[in-house]
């Protein structure tokens, strides 16, 4: 058989997405995270193994599946890895993803960061010079492309960098952000004697974990990981069975509806923080005028390609697109790939087959 597999693999789950010979999906599943950068290679390829399994026993539900496969369906295969910043990292796991689908190393096995998958629509605008990414989910990154020569070559990356380094705009951030904002909003009613407005969001913080004083976050937000085998006490706060940076990115979403739904200012002004913080990221990438710099792009010539759970919220891209022209960049054309996995697999079919 001649299918093309494509695998989204990212911080928050792992998406697969297989094709026939003609381009079609026939068959999505779904995993664990996999982003490279969290986690030990056996953990990564169990996350990669368990998604890919349950795709195969959809479009070949008559064959046992057991991976690693003795002998492969793929003709290609197309992996965008969250965490693979380097082509070190890119060595290291490509020989165990060769191995769990029986393909050999080489240009049927295409292994690059998760942003590769995102420059697929600059071939849907044939007028348009460059492609830029823009991941917007559990992290953030930027990435801008040109293709040559059928591919796409990356000509600069901004951030990436994780949860402890940097990611602005992403889930982690803006739930940091978030407290950030209600204990500076406390510190500056402590010294006006007033109370701090009120705010839907500092509300379904503090309910969150359990907590009715703001500074008592303070505690939340430090308090150590969870230590594996450690039973806990039935009593005990949600939050101590959480790893500190899921404490904060789980957030995101409590930010997003205290915003949209609730037209909380407190919520409002956070997402406006970040949504600049994110178009200067990507702005680094970008060029209004011929300055000499080679490998920057002009929005006005090209196509910044979202991808993300965060960015796939109209209202929230909106904001990140106002601060991009605030800063003199006006793309000229705007796509969301809501589904990068399958928008892979299709390009990739497409690029195999004549």
């Amino acid at each position: 058989m001649s299918l093309y597999l494509c695998v989204d693999c990212g911080g928050s789950k792992t998406s697969a997405a297989i094709t026939d010979a003609n381009g079609t999906i026939i068959a999505r599943a779904s995993g664990g995270p996999s982003n490279f950068a969290y986690l030990a290679l056996n953990d990564f390829i169990s996350a990669i193994r368990d998604a890919v399994t349950k795709a195969l026993e959809i479009c070949l539900p008559s064959q046992p599946i057991s991976l690693p496969l003795a002998t492969t369906p793929f003709a290609a295969a197309w992996f965008g890895v969250s965490g693979v910043d380097s082509p070190a990292a890119v060595a290291t796991i490509t020989p165990a993803i060769a191995g769990l689908l029986n393909l050999p190393v080489g240009p049927r096995l295409v292994v690059a960061n998760d942003t590769h998958l995102l420059a697929a629509p600059l071939r849907m605008h044939s007028d348009a010079s460059h492609v830029v990414a823009v991941i917007g989910g559990t992290g953030a990154i930027a990435v801008s492309f040109r293709e040559v020569e059928g591919n796409f070559e990356e000509l600069g990356r901004i951030g990436g960098w994780g949860w402890m380094l940097g990611d602005e705009g992403g889930g982690f951030s803006i739930g940091k952000e978030a407290v950030r904002q209600i204990l500076r909003a406390n510190d500056v009613a402590s010294v006006r004697g007033t109370p701090p407005p009120t705010s839907k969001l500092r509300t379904s913080i503090l309910e969150r974990f359990g907590v009715s004083d703001v500074m008592e976050l303070l505690i939340v937000v430090h308090f150590s990981d969870p230590e594996p085998g450690i039973a806990l006490q039935p009593d005990a706060p949600s939050y101590i069975s959480q790893r500190r940076e899921h404490r904060l990115s789980s957030l995101s979403p409590l930010v997003f509806s205290a915003a949209f739904e609730h037209s909380d200012p407190l919520a409002l002004n956070v997402l406006r923080t970040m949504a600049a913080k994110l178009a200067e990221q990507i702005a680094l990438l970008l060029v209004r005028d011929e300055d000499g710099s080679p490998r920057a792009v002009k929005a006005s010539d090209s196509v910044v390609s979202f991808g993300g759970s965060l960015v796939g919220i109209k209202e929230y891209r909106q904001l990140v697109l106002e601060e991009l022209e605030r800063l003199g960049h006006a793309f000229k054309y705007v796509e969301y790939v809501d589904d990068a996995a399958a928008v892979g697999a299709v390009g990739l079919a497409k690029a195999y087959v004549v």
